[in-house]
């Protein structure tokens, strides 16, 4: 099991450094073009919102603009990759996998093809666009495809480092961004790696999994918690798919009871992920918090997160009914 120490600061108190993850895959995605000539691009007809410009100011020669057809999106996507080249293609989460799904499948998949997709405003940090833009399916959709990677990452921070890994990883991989900014918890220094969880703060009382953007509201939760006498383990999980199991696992068997935060639907999601894993190794209670087979409203992130539950105070809330 990883363990590590982010910074010394009240996760409740403190003023933390706010920015979308979707920046940081920009600045990795020009980072990862300056490293490899392989690197390309496409996106449908959204470069400015999923951050992809910087990347085609540098290297127009290796960007295409597909328009608004996110199917030819990811086909064009197979074909680059099936040509030796590393491809980035990117949309909103909504309809990309949203609406070109079969031809991830199909054409990426089954072959399996390298290419990159990027899910940008995924979740609830899509805010007043409301439903039909807040992707909160994703998770689960690419969760399913045999041979796909499934990325969230916390912060921005981590998701520059997962673009980098990105393209250096040999299978299909998916990362779901956010429009939104959200706190900056990790650091340079913090460890990333495609297919591990790590322990952002030990505990003994109950395991608290999260993902993505909800990592800092569990951090908060376990704050909040440990004043009430309750001491939360809180597991950062980036990558879905592969499930580090050894990590989960040993957290499990540690507290005997787990709590899965995800800013996206339980059902197959991370906390569908969990909740399979634990069942057929290690059965223990499970409390899923996210998206309850509910679709999104419009709304500031605050207002959402309050709304649907996922804030600090709701995560501890759950931990005092676990442990009661």
């Amino acid at each position: 099991m990883s363990s590590m120490h982010l910074v010394a600061k009240d996760y409740l108190k403190d003023e933390f450094d706010m920015e979308p993850t979707r920046k940081g895959f920009g600045r990795g995605l020009l980072a990862a073009g300056q490293t490899s000539e392989d690197v390309v691009g496409a996106c449908a007809d959204l470069t400015e919102s999923t951050q992809m410009a910087p990347f085609k100011e540098a290297f127009p020669e290796r960007f295409i603009e597909i328009g608004v057809a996110e199917q030819n999106l990811v086909t064009v996507g197979s074909g680059l990759a099936a040509m030796g080249k590393i491809p980035f293609v990117s949309s909103y989460a909504a309809f990309s996998p949203g609406r070109n799904w079969e031809q991830i499948r199909t054409t990426i998949c089954l072959n399996d093809r390298p290419v990159k997709i990027i899910g940008s405003h995924a979740g609830l940090y899509t805010g007043k666009d409301g439903a039909t833009h807040q992707m909160l399916e994703d998770l689960a959709l690419m969760r399913v495809l045999p041979n796909m990677v499934v990325l969230a990452p916390g912060d921005s921070v981590e998701a520059e480092k997962a673009t980098l890994a990105m393209a250096a990883d040999k299978r299909p991989n998916y990362m779901r961004l956010a429009r939104e900014a959200t706190p900056v918890f990790t650091t340079k220094d913090t460890p990333f790696e495609i297919g591990k969880a790590y322990v952002l703060s030990e505990g003994k009382h109950l395991t608290i999994v999260a993902t993505g953007t909800m990592t800092f509201q569990a951090l908060a939760a376990a704050e909040m918690l440990f004043k009430d006498g309750i001491d939360a383990e809180v597991v950062h999980c980036p990558t879905i798919k592969p499930l580090d199991g050894a990590t989960i696992l040993a957290s499990a068997q540690k507290t005997g009871s787990v709590i899965t935060v995800e800013e996206g639907q339980i059902a197959g999601g991370l906390g569908g992920a969990i909740a399979e894993f634990l069942s057929e190794h290690h059965p223990v209670p499970v409390q899923r918090l996210g998206m309850k087979d509910h679709f999104g409203e419009s709304g500031e992130p605050k207002e959402l997160l309050e709304h649907f539950g996922l804030t600090a105070k709701h995560i501890a809330l759950a931990a005092h009914n676990l442990t009661s």
